[in-house]
């Protein structure tokens, strides 16, 4: 599977991540409130605009190269995510993702991908659904906090939430950021398939009356395989009336995820 598609999906989907290091608690200027109320603040603070038009750059590196691109990203909240790749101008590849279907293709070597989010989920290792896939972008927990029972600490200035049962297969871990009780940074490790991913958001931007991630930062690690991608958002705006062209050209070979 060639980088392009790398980082298209790593740019969306949360798999696996970094575990932690246990640090020292710092709570000074830090309210401690209970963690139904730190879920509570979260959900307050979701995303409240109807569609996104954005224009984003990524840097992809792992352990053999290393290039950028520029991405058009255009979301329908709840609907269709779209992207659209670009190196110097010329187009690579292309994404359209709904709740029912993820379809791909790439310029340069003629590939593509129309189906489910069931191969994708067996690759990466996690289930993945549309919801998932736009709470990363948004800057949203990629699990629903309201599902489950989690334990709360203040941990190097940010609210971590673990969940208190826990699964032998992944582990996950969320910190939020006191000020506006977005996520600073979302982990998850499957140790089974030794695979880890964190996903941080350095900064956060307020584009009227929203706070919108101006960066997301992923690292991700396949046993000794390191990927990263930096990705930054040029501009950015809400409520547009917008189109998603997608049409897979004809004779482009299907991609094996194998």
């Amino acid at each position: 599977m060639k980088y392009y598609f790398k980082i298209t999906i790593l740019m969306l989907l949360a798999l696996s991540s970094c575990k932690s290091k246990k640090s020292l608690t710092n709570m000074e200027g830090i309210e401690n409130i209970s963690t139904k109320k730190i879920i509570s603040n979260h959900y307050d603070n979701n995303f409240n605009q109807k569609t996104v038009n954005a224009n984003l750059n990524a840097k992809y590196s792992d352990n053999k190269m290393s290039t950028s691109v520029n991405i058009k990203l255009r979301i329908e909240v709840d609907k269709t995510i779209w992207m659209s790749a670009t190196k110097l101008g010329f187009p690579l590849a292309k994404v359209k993702i709904t709740p029912n279907r993820v379809s791909y293709y790439e310029k340069i070597r003629g590939t593509y991908y129309d189906g489910d989010f069931s191969m994708l989920s067996k690759w990466l290792g996690t289930e993945l659904d549309y919801q998932k896939v736009q709470n990363i972008l948004l800057g949203q927990a990629v699990l629903n906090l309201k599902r489950d029972k989690y334990d709360s600490k203040i941990d190097n200035r940010l609210y971590q939430l673990s969940p208190i049962k826990h699964n032998d297969l992944f582990g996950i871990l969320f910190f939020l950021n006191p000020d506006n009780f977005k996520l600073n940074r979302q982990e998850i490790t499957n140790t089974a398939k030794q695979q880890m991913l964190s996903v941080s958001y350095a900064n956060y931007k307020n584009i009227k009356g929203e706070q919108f991630p101006e960066n997301i930062n992923i690292r991700a690690t396949d046993h000794d395989n390191l990927t990263t991608i930096n990705i930054e958002y040029k501009w950015v705006e809400f409520n547009e009336k917008l189109t998603f062209p997608f049409e897979i050209p004809t004779g482009y070979k299907v991609i094996s995820l194998k």
